[in-house]
C-alpha cells in the first residue's frame, strides 16, 4: 500500500494563470472523461522541498487512447510526443501514464506502453523522490516508492533498477540533483551507476544534463558524484586523487558565496580547470558546449598574488563582473578600488584623440597600449605605496 499525506495548500504558490489552466484541465477530463488526474515528477519534489514551481506535469488515470485524444482536441492542447502519450496545454505538459522498455539502442529506442495501475506507471521514474505523486482531486501525496523518507533523508534512490539501466542518461540526472539540492546517491543506487556504460549518450543530451549541475547550489556534490558515479573517467578519461578532491571540493564551497547569477553556468570549470589533468578545451569538445563556455571558462587564471596590473588589463573591454574568476576576494575588493567592477579600465585616452594627435593604423593601437600600461603601472605604484 502506498503512504498518503495530506496536502492542501500544494497550490498555494502557483500563479494564478497556472492554476485556472490547471483547473480548466482536471475538470474537463473528470467531468466528461471521469479521469483522475495528479501532478507527478519534479513538481511534487520541489513543493514538499518549499519551493514554488509553475513547471506542472499532469498524468491522467481512467482514459483510452481515444478518450484523451478527444480530450486534447477539445482543449486545443497540442501533441509534442503523440508516441509518448504526451501533450502541452500552455505551459502545462499532460499525458497518459506509460510504461517505458528498452527495445534498441540509443536515447529513442523505447517501446511504450499505455499503464493503468498507478505504481506501475511511477516505477519508470529515476528516483523515488521523483516518482512521488499528487491527487488533485483528494489533495494528497501519494507516495508508492518511499519517497517521503528519502525526501527526508536527503537521498537519491533509484525505483527500479531494471528500467534505470535502460537509460544511461539517469546517471548523469543522479550527478547534477545531487549538486542541485545537496543530496547524497545512495550507496547500491551508486554502485549501479558506476555499472552503467555511457558510450550511447549524444554530446547534446551530455551538455543538458551538465549545465543543471553546474547550475546548482552545491557543487561540490555534483564534483564528487562526477568521479564516484564514473562519469569523468568514461566521459573524459579523469581521475582525480583525494587529496586534490578534497582542495577542489574546499575551494567550490569557499566561492560560492561570491557567485555572480549571471556567470554560475561557468564557475564549475573554470575552478576546476587547473586541477583537471584534461584540457578544458577538450572537456568543452566532448559537452558540444556553447561559444559563451569557451570564452569564459578559458578566461585567465586568478594568480595567487592578485595585482594592480592583473585586475585592470582584464577590464580593458569590460567590467570584473563579466570574468569567470570574480568571486575571488583579491580580485573583487582591486576591482572596487580600481572601479572596474562594472564597467571597462579608463585608459585615460581614447582612439579619437590619439587620431587628433595624427596616430593612425598600427601605431595608433600600439600607442594606445603604450599609454594604457603607462597608466596602469603609475597605479600600481600609487597602490604600492599605500
Amino acid at each position: 500500500m502506498p503512504t498518503i499525506k495530506s496536502f492542501s495548500k500544494f497550490f498555494s504558490q502557483t500563479n494564478s494563470k497556472t492554476l485556472q489552466d490547471i483547473k480548466t484541465v482536471t475538470d474537463h477530463l473528470e467531468q466528461y472523461y471521469h479521469a483522475k488526474c495528479y501532478i507527478v515528477g519534479g513538481a511534487v519534489r520541489d513543493r514538499l522541498m518549499g519551493v514554488a514551481c509553475n513547471d506542472y506535469d499532469i498524468e491522467c488515470f481512467g482514459m483510452s487512447v481515444e478518450d484523451f485524444e478527444d480530450a486534447m482536441d477539445h482543449l486545443g492542447a497540442q501533441g509534442v510526443g503523440k508516441s509518448f502519450f504526451v501533450y502541452k496545454y500552455h505551459d502545462l505538459d499532460i499525458a497518459l501514464p506509460r510504461t517505458e522498455q528498452k527495445v534498441s539502442t540509443g536515447h529513442r529506442g523505447f517501446e511504450v506502453s499505455l499503464a493503468t495501475d498507478e505504481k506501475e506507471a511511477s516505477r519508470r521514474r529515476d528516483f523515488t523522490i521523483n516518482a512521488l505523486m499528487y491527487d488533485i482531486q483528494n489533495e494528497q501525496i501519494v507516495d508508492h516508492w518511499h519517497g517521503l523518507k528519502d525526501l527526508e533523508n536527503r537521498l537519491l534512490r533509484v525505483v527500479d533498477e531494471k528500467s534505470f539501466v535502460e537509460d544511461s542518461l539517469r546517471v548523469l540526472r543522479a550527478m547534477q540533483f545531487a549538486a542541485r539540492l545537496g543530496f547524497k546517491v545512495e550507496e547500491r543506487s551508486c554502485r549501479l551507476c558506476q555499472s552503467i556504460s555511457l558510450d550511447d549518450l549524444p554530446k547534446e543530451r551530455l551538455f543538458k544534463e551538465f549545465e543543471k549541475m553546474f547550475k546548482g547550489s552545491f557543487l561540490h556534490y555534483g564534483l564528487y558524484y562526477l568521479f564516484a558515479l564514473g562519469i569523468a573517467s568514461q566521459l573524459f578519461n579523469e581521475s582525480l586523487e583525494k587529496k586534490t578532491f578534497n582542495i577542489l571540493s574546499r575551494l567550490l564551497q569557499k566561492s560560492q558565496k561570491n557567485f555572480e547569477k549571471k556567470l554560475r553556468p561557468y564557475y564549475f570549470l573554470f575552478i576546476c580547470r587547473d586541477y583537471f589533468s584534461t584540457d578544458i578545451g577538450m572537456i568543452l569538445e566532448r559537452l558540444k558546449a556553447p561559444n559563451s563556455y569557451y570564452k569564459k571558462v578559458a578566461s585567465p587564471l586568478t594568480p595567487k598574488d592578485v595585482t594592480v596590473s592583473f585586475v585592470a588589463n582584464l577590464a580593458l573591454k569590460e567590467g570584473i563582473v563579466e570574468y569567470a574568476g570574480n568571486y575571488d576576494t583579491q580580485v573583487r575588493a582591486l576591482a572596487r578600488e580600481l572601479d572596474v567592477w562594472d564597467k571597462p579600465f579608463d585608459r585615460g585616452v581614447t582612439p579619437s584623440e590619439l587620431m587628433d594627435e595624427g596616430f593612425s593604423g598600427k601605431a595608433l593601437g600600439d600607442e594606445l597600449e603604450r599609454r594604457t600600461q603607462e597608466k596602469i603601472k603609475r597605479i600600481s605604484h600609487e597602490f604600492d605605496e599605500k
